[in-house]
């Protein structure tokens, strides 16, 4: 310290600075060694191919020849030739609109339930989340034997045995979207999760203040505990709207190729990968990809800037 004043006071140079500088310097170098595995990780897997599938999209291409540059042509054909593209928009609007408040809803009061001070509740919190650990594959297939119309169906046969009629489940293009709805439920331990957290972390003396001012649990409810979780309503808002518009679990359950019986359950996701892997159109498939993450992108961006409602800790 000494010898940077006396060094500032008489114009030299002071004799630390490039060994300071040498260190830096190879603190950076140390930090982009240390991170260069994920950086290389996101430009192979993750930006140089959203590259190519954006260029893609002006072309015909089927993996098979080099492709062709056709310009629009596909985006103008999603919008005026393709037969499906109306079904699969409105099958997976209509399937957010639902899911995403009832995952939400359910989410937020089982973690009321699992908050609860009683014995054995790390038990019962366990037991909530563990259907979100089992692979996706798996709880497909399970489903399947669950959701069965015959004689081997596990929910028919229980319906069966309390004197109710069976019901169709996918089988039927009624019953096919509501059955996929009640299916995706079974991931509601995630968010339960998230919930929880959020619940621990607000101050008890809010409650007791509450208290004190006379509130009851409705009160508390509604003018602490929903207030102080906006954030994580938020959150969870921006998770479920860009997960339940990318949906394509129907894949493992829905049958003829995804699209469900009479199309009940053919949503955008499905549409790209029977257009991708499918038909092989590559090309058809990168534009109707580039015009859900558009979309996507424009809908967050949209709640962003509507979230003034949302309270974040020390605000005024």
């Amino acid at each position: 310290m000494e010898q940077a004043i006396t060094a500032e006071k008489t114009g030299t140079k002071d004799p630390n600075i490039g060994f300071r500088r040498k260190r830096e310097i190879k603190k950076f170098i140390t930090g982009v060694l240390f991170a260069s595995p994920v950086i290389i990780g996101v430009l192979l897997f993750t930006f140089w191919p959203a590259v190519q599938s954006l260029y893609y999209s002006f072309t015909d291409y089927d993996m098979f020849n080099i492709e062709q540059w056709v310009g629009f042509r596909n985006y103008e054909m999603i919008f005026t030739l393709d037969p499906d593209t109306k079904q699969v928009i409105a099958n997976t609007l209509i399937y957010a609109v639902i899911s995403i408040p009832l995952n939400l809803v359910l989410g937020f009061f089982l973690a009321q339930a699992a908050n609860f001070k009683i014995k054995g509740i790390t038990v019962y919190r366990t037991l909530f989340y563990l259907p979100v650990i089992i692979p996706a594959v798996a709880s497909g297939l399970l489903f399947v034997d669950m959701f069965q119309v015959g004689p081997s169906g596990i929910l028919n046969n229980m319906l069966k045995n309390i004197g109710l009629p069976a019901l169709t489940w996918f089988s039927s293009k009624k019953t096919a979207l509501p059955s996929f709805i009640f299916m995706n439920v079974w991931n509601v331990g995630g968010g339960m999760i998230i919930w929880l957290s959020c619940f621990k972390q607000i101050p008890v003396s809010l409650y007791e203040a509450a208290s004190l001012d006379g509130a009851n649990a409705w009160h508390k409810l509604t003018y602490v505990t929903i207030p102080m979780s906006t954030p994580i309503i938020f959150y969870n808002l921006i998770t479920g709207i860009i997960g339940s518009l990318q949906v394509s679990s129907s894949l493992i359950v829905g049958g003829n190729s995804g699209r469900g019986q009479d199309n009940a359950l053919y949503f955008i996701a499905v549409k790209i990968y029977n257009e991708a892997f499918g038909s092989m159109n590559m090309g058809y498939a990168s534009a109707f990809a580039w015009i859900l993450f558009a979309f996507i992108a424009l809908l967050t961006i949209l709640i962003f800037k509507k979230s003034k409602w949302v309270f974040y800790g020390g605000e005024e």
